[in-house]
Formats: structure tokens, C-alpha cells, sequence
């Protein structure tokens, strides 16, 4: 894993980038490694209410097929149009160009620091 800065990760294998009151949410390497290559993404639509832990999403590889899970309560805000329509940036740039949904939400639950997501993952 590589990525640090102020991000902040779930036990599902997301990362979470807080911006004021905006989470971009995306899936991490490890998590992307452990899928193999990303065929598919399905993401919700802009607007849609979100809820903590609630599966979101759906993201398929030749491999398997993972969900994803909202990290916060909020609104869609944007979803990463790029990544529907080249499901290979969640492998090539997970951590950039690899962001799934952006979520406006009112309050941010406890979420894992990146030594505590590198202690889950054994890394």
C-alpha cells in the first residue's frame, strides 16, 4: 500500500478523502489486487440517498464481483463517469483517477486510519 495522506479506509476496502463535507470513495489497491481486472462498474445515480454500510454499487472483474458500500449517510453527489466507462482505472489509478462516488453527508462515522487499514490487510 502506498497511499497515506489524510485518507481514511473501511474494513470493506474502501478509502475515504474528506473534503469539508464531501467523501470521495473509492476501492483500494489491495482491494483492486485482490480483484484482478475490473470489467464493470455500476455505481448509484446522482441525488440517491445513501446509507452507512448499505451496498451502493457493484464492481465486477474477471475474477469476481465486489460491492460497493456506502462509508457514510449522505447524497450522491457526483459519480466518476470516466471509471463506468473504463472500469480499468479502478486497477491502472485506484487512489486518483480510480474514485467511484463523492457523497455530501452531515456527519462522519469512525473510520480506520491507514496504519489500522495496513494492520487489517496484514500489510
Amino acid at each position: 500500500m502506498t497511499e497515506q495522506g489524510t485518507l481514511k479506509y473501511t474494513a470493506d476496502h474502501e478509502w475515504v478523502d474528506v473534503d469539508g463535507d464531501v467523501a470521495t470513495v473509492g476501492i483500494t489497491a489491495y482491494a483492486a489486487e485482490k480483484l484482478g481486472d475490473v470489467v464493470f462498474v455500476d455505481l448509484p445515480a446522482v441525488g440517491a440517498t445513501v446509507a452507512s454500510g448499505a451496498i451502493v454499487g457493484e464492481i465486477e472483474s474477471t475474477k469476481s464481483v465486489g460491492e460497493l458500500f456506502a462509508p457514510v449517510n449522505g447524497t450522491v453527489e457526483a459519480v466518476n463517469d470516466a471509471v463506468v466507462a473504463s472500469p480499468e482505472l479502478v486497477n491502472s489509478d485506484p487512489f486518483g483517477e480510480g474514485w467511484l462516488i463523492k457523497v455530501k453527508f452531515t456527519e462522519l462515522p469512525q473510520l480506520l486510519s491507514f496504519d489500522e487499514y495496513s494492520a487489517l490487510v496484514g500489510e
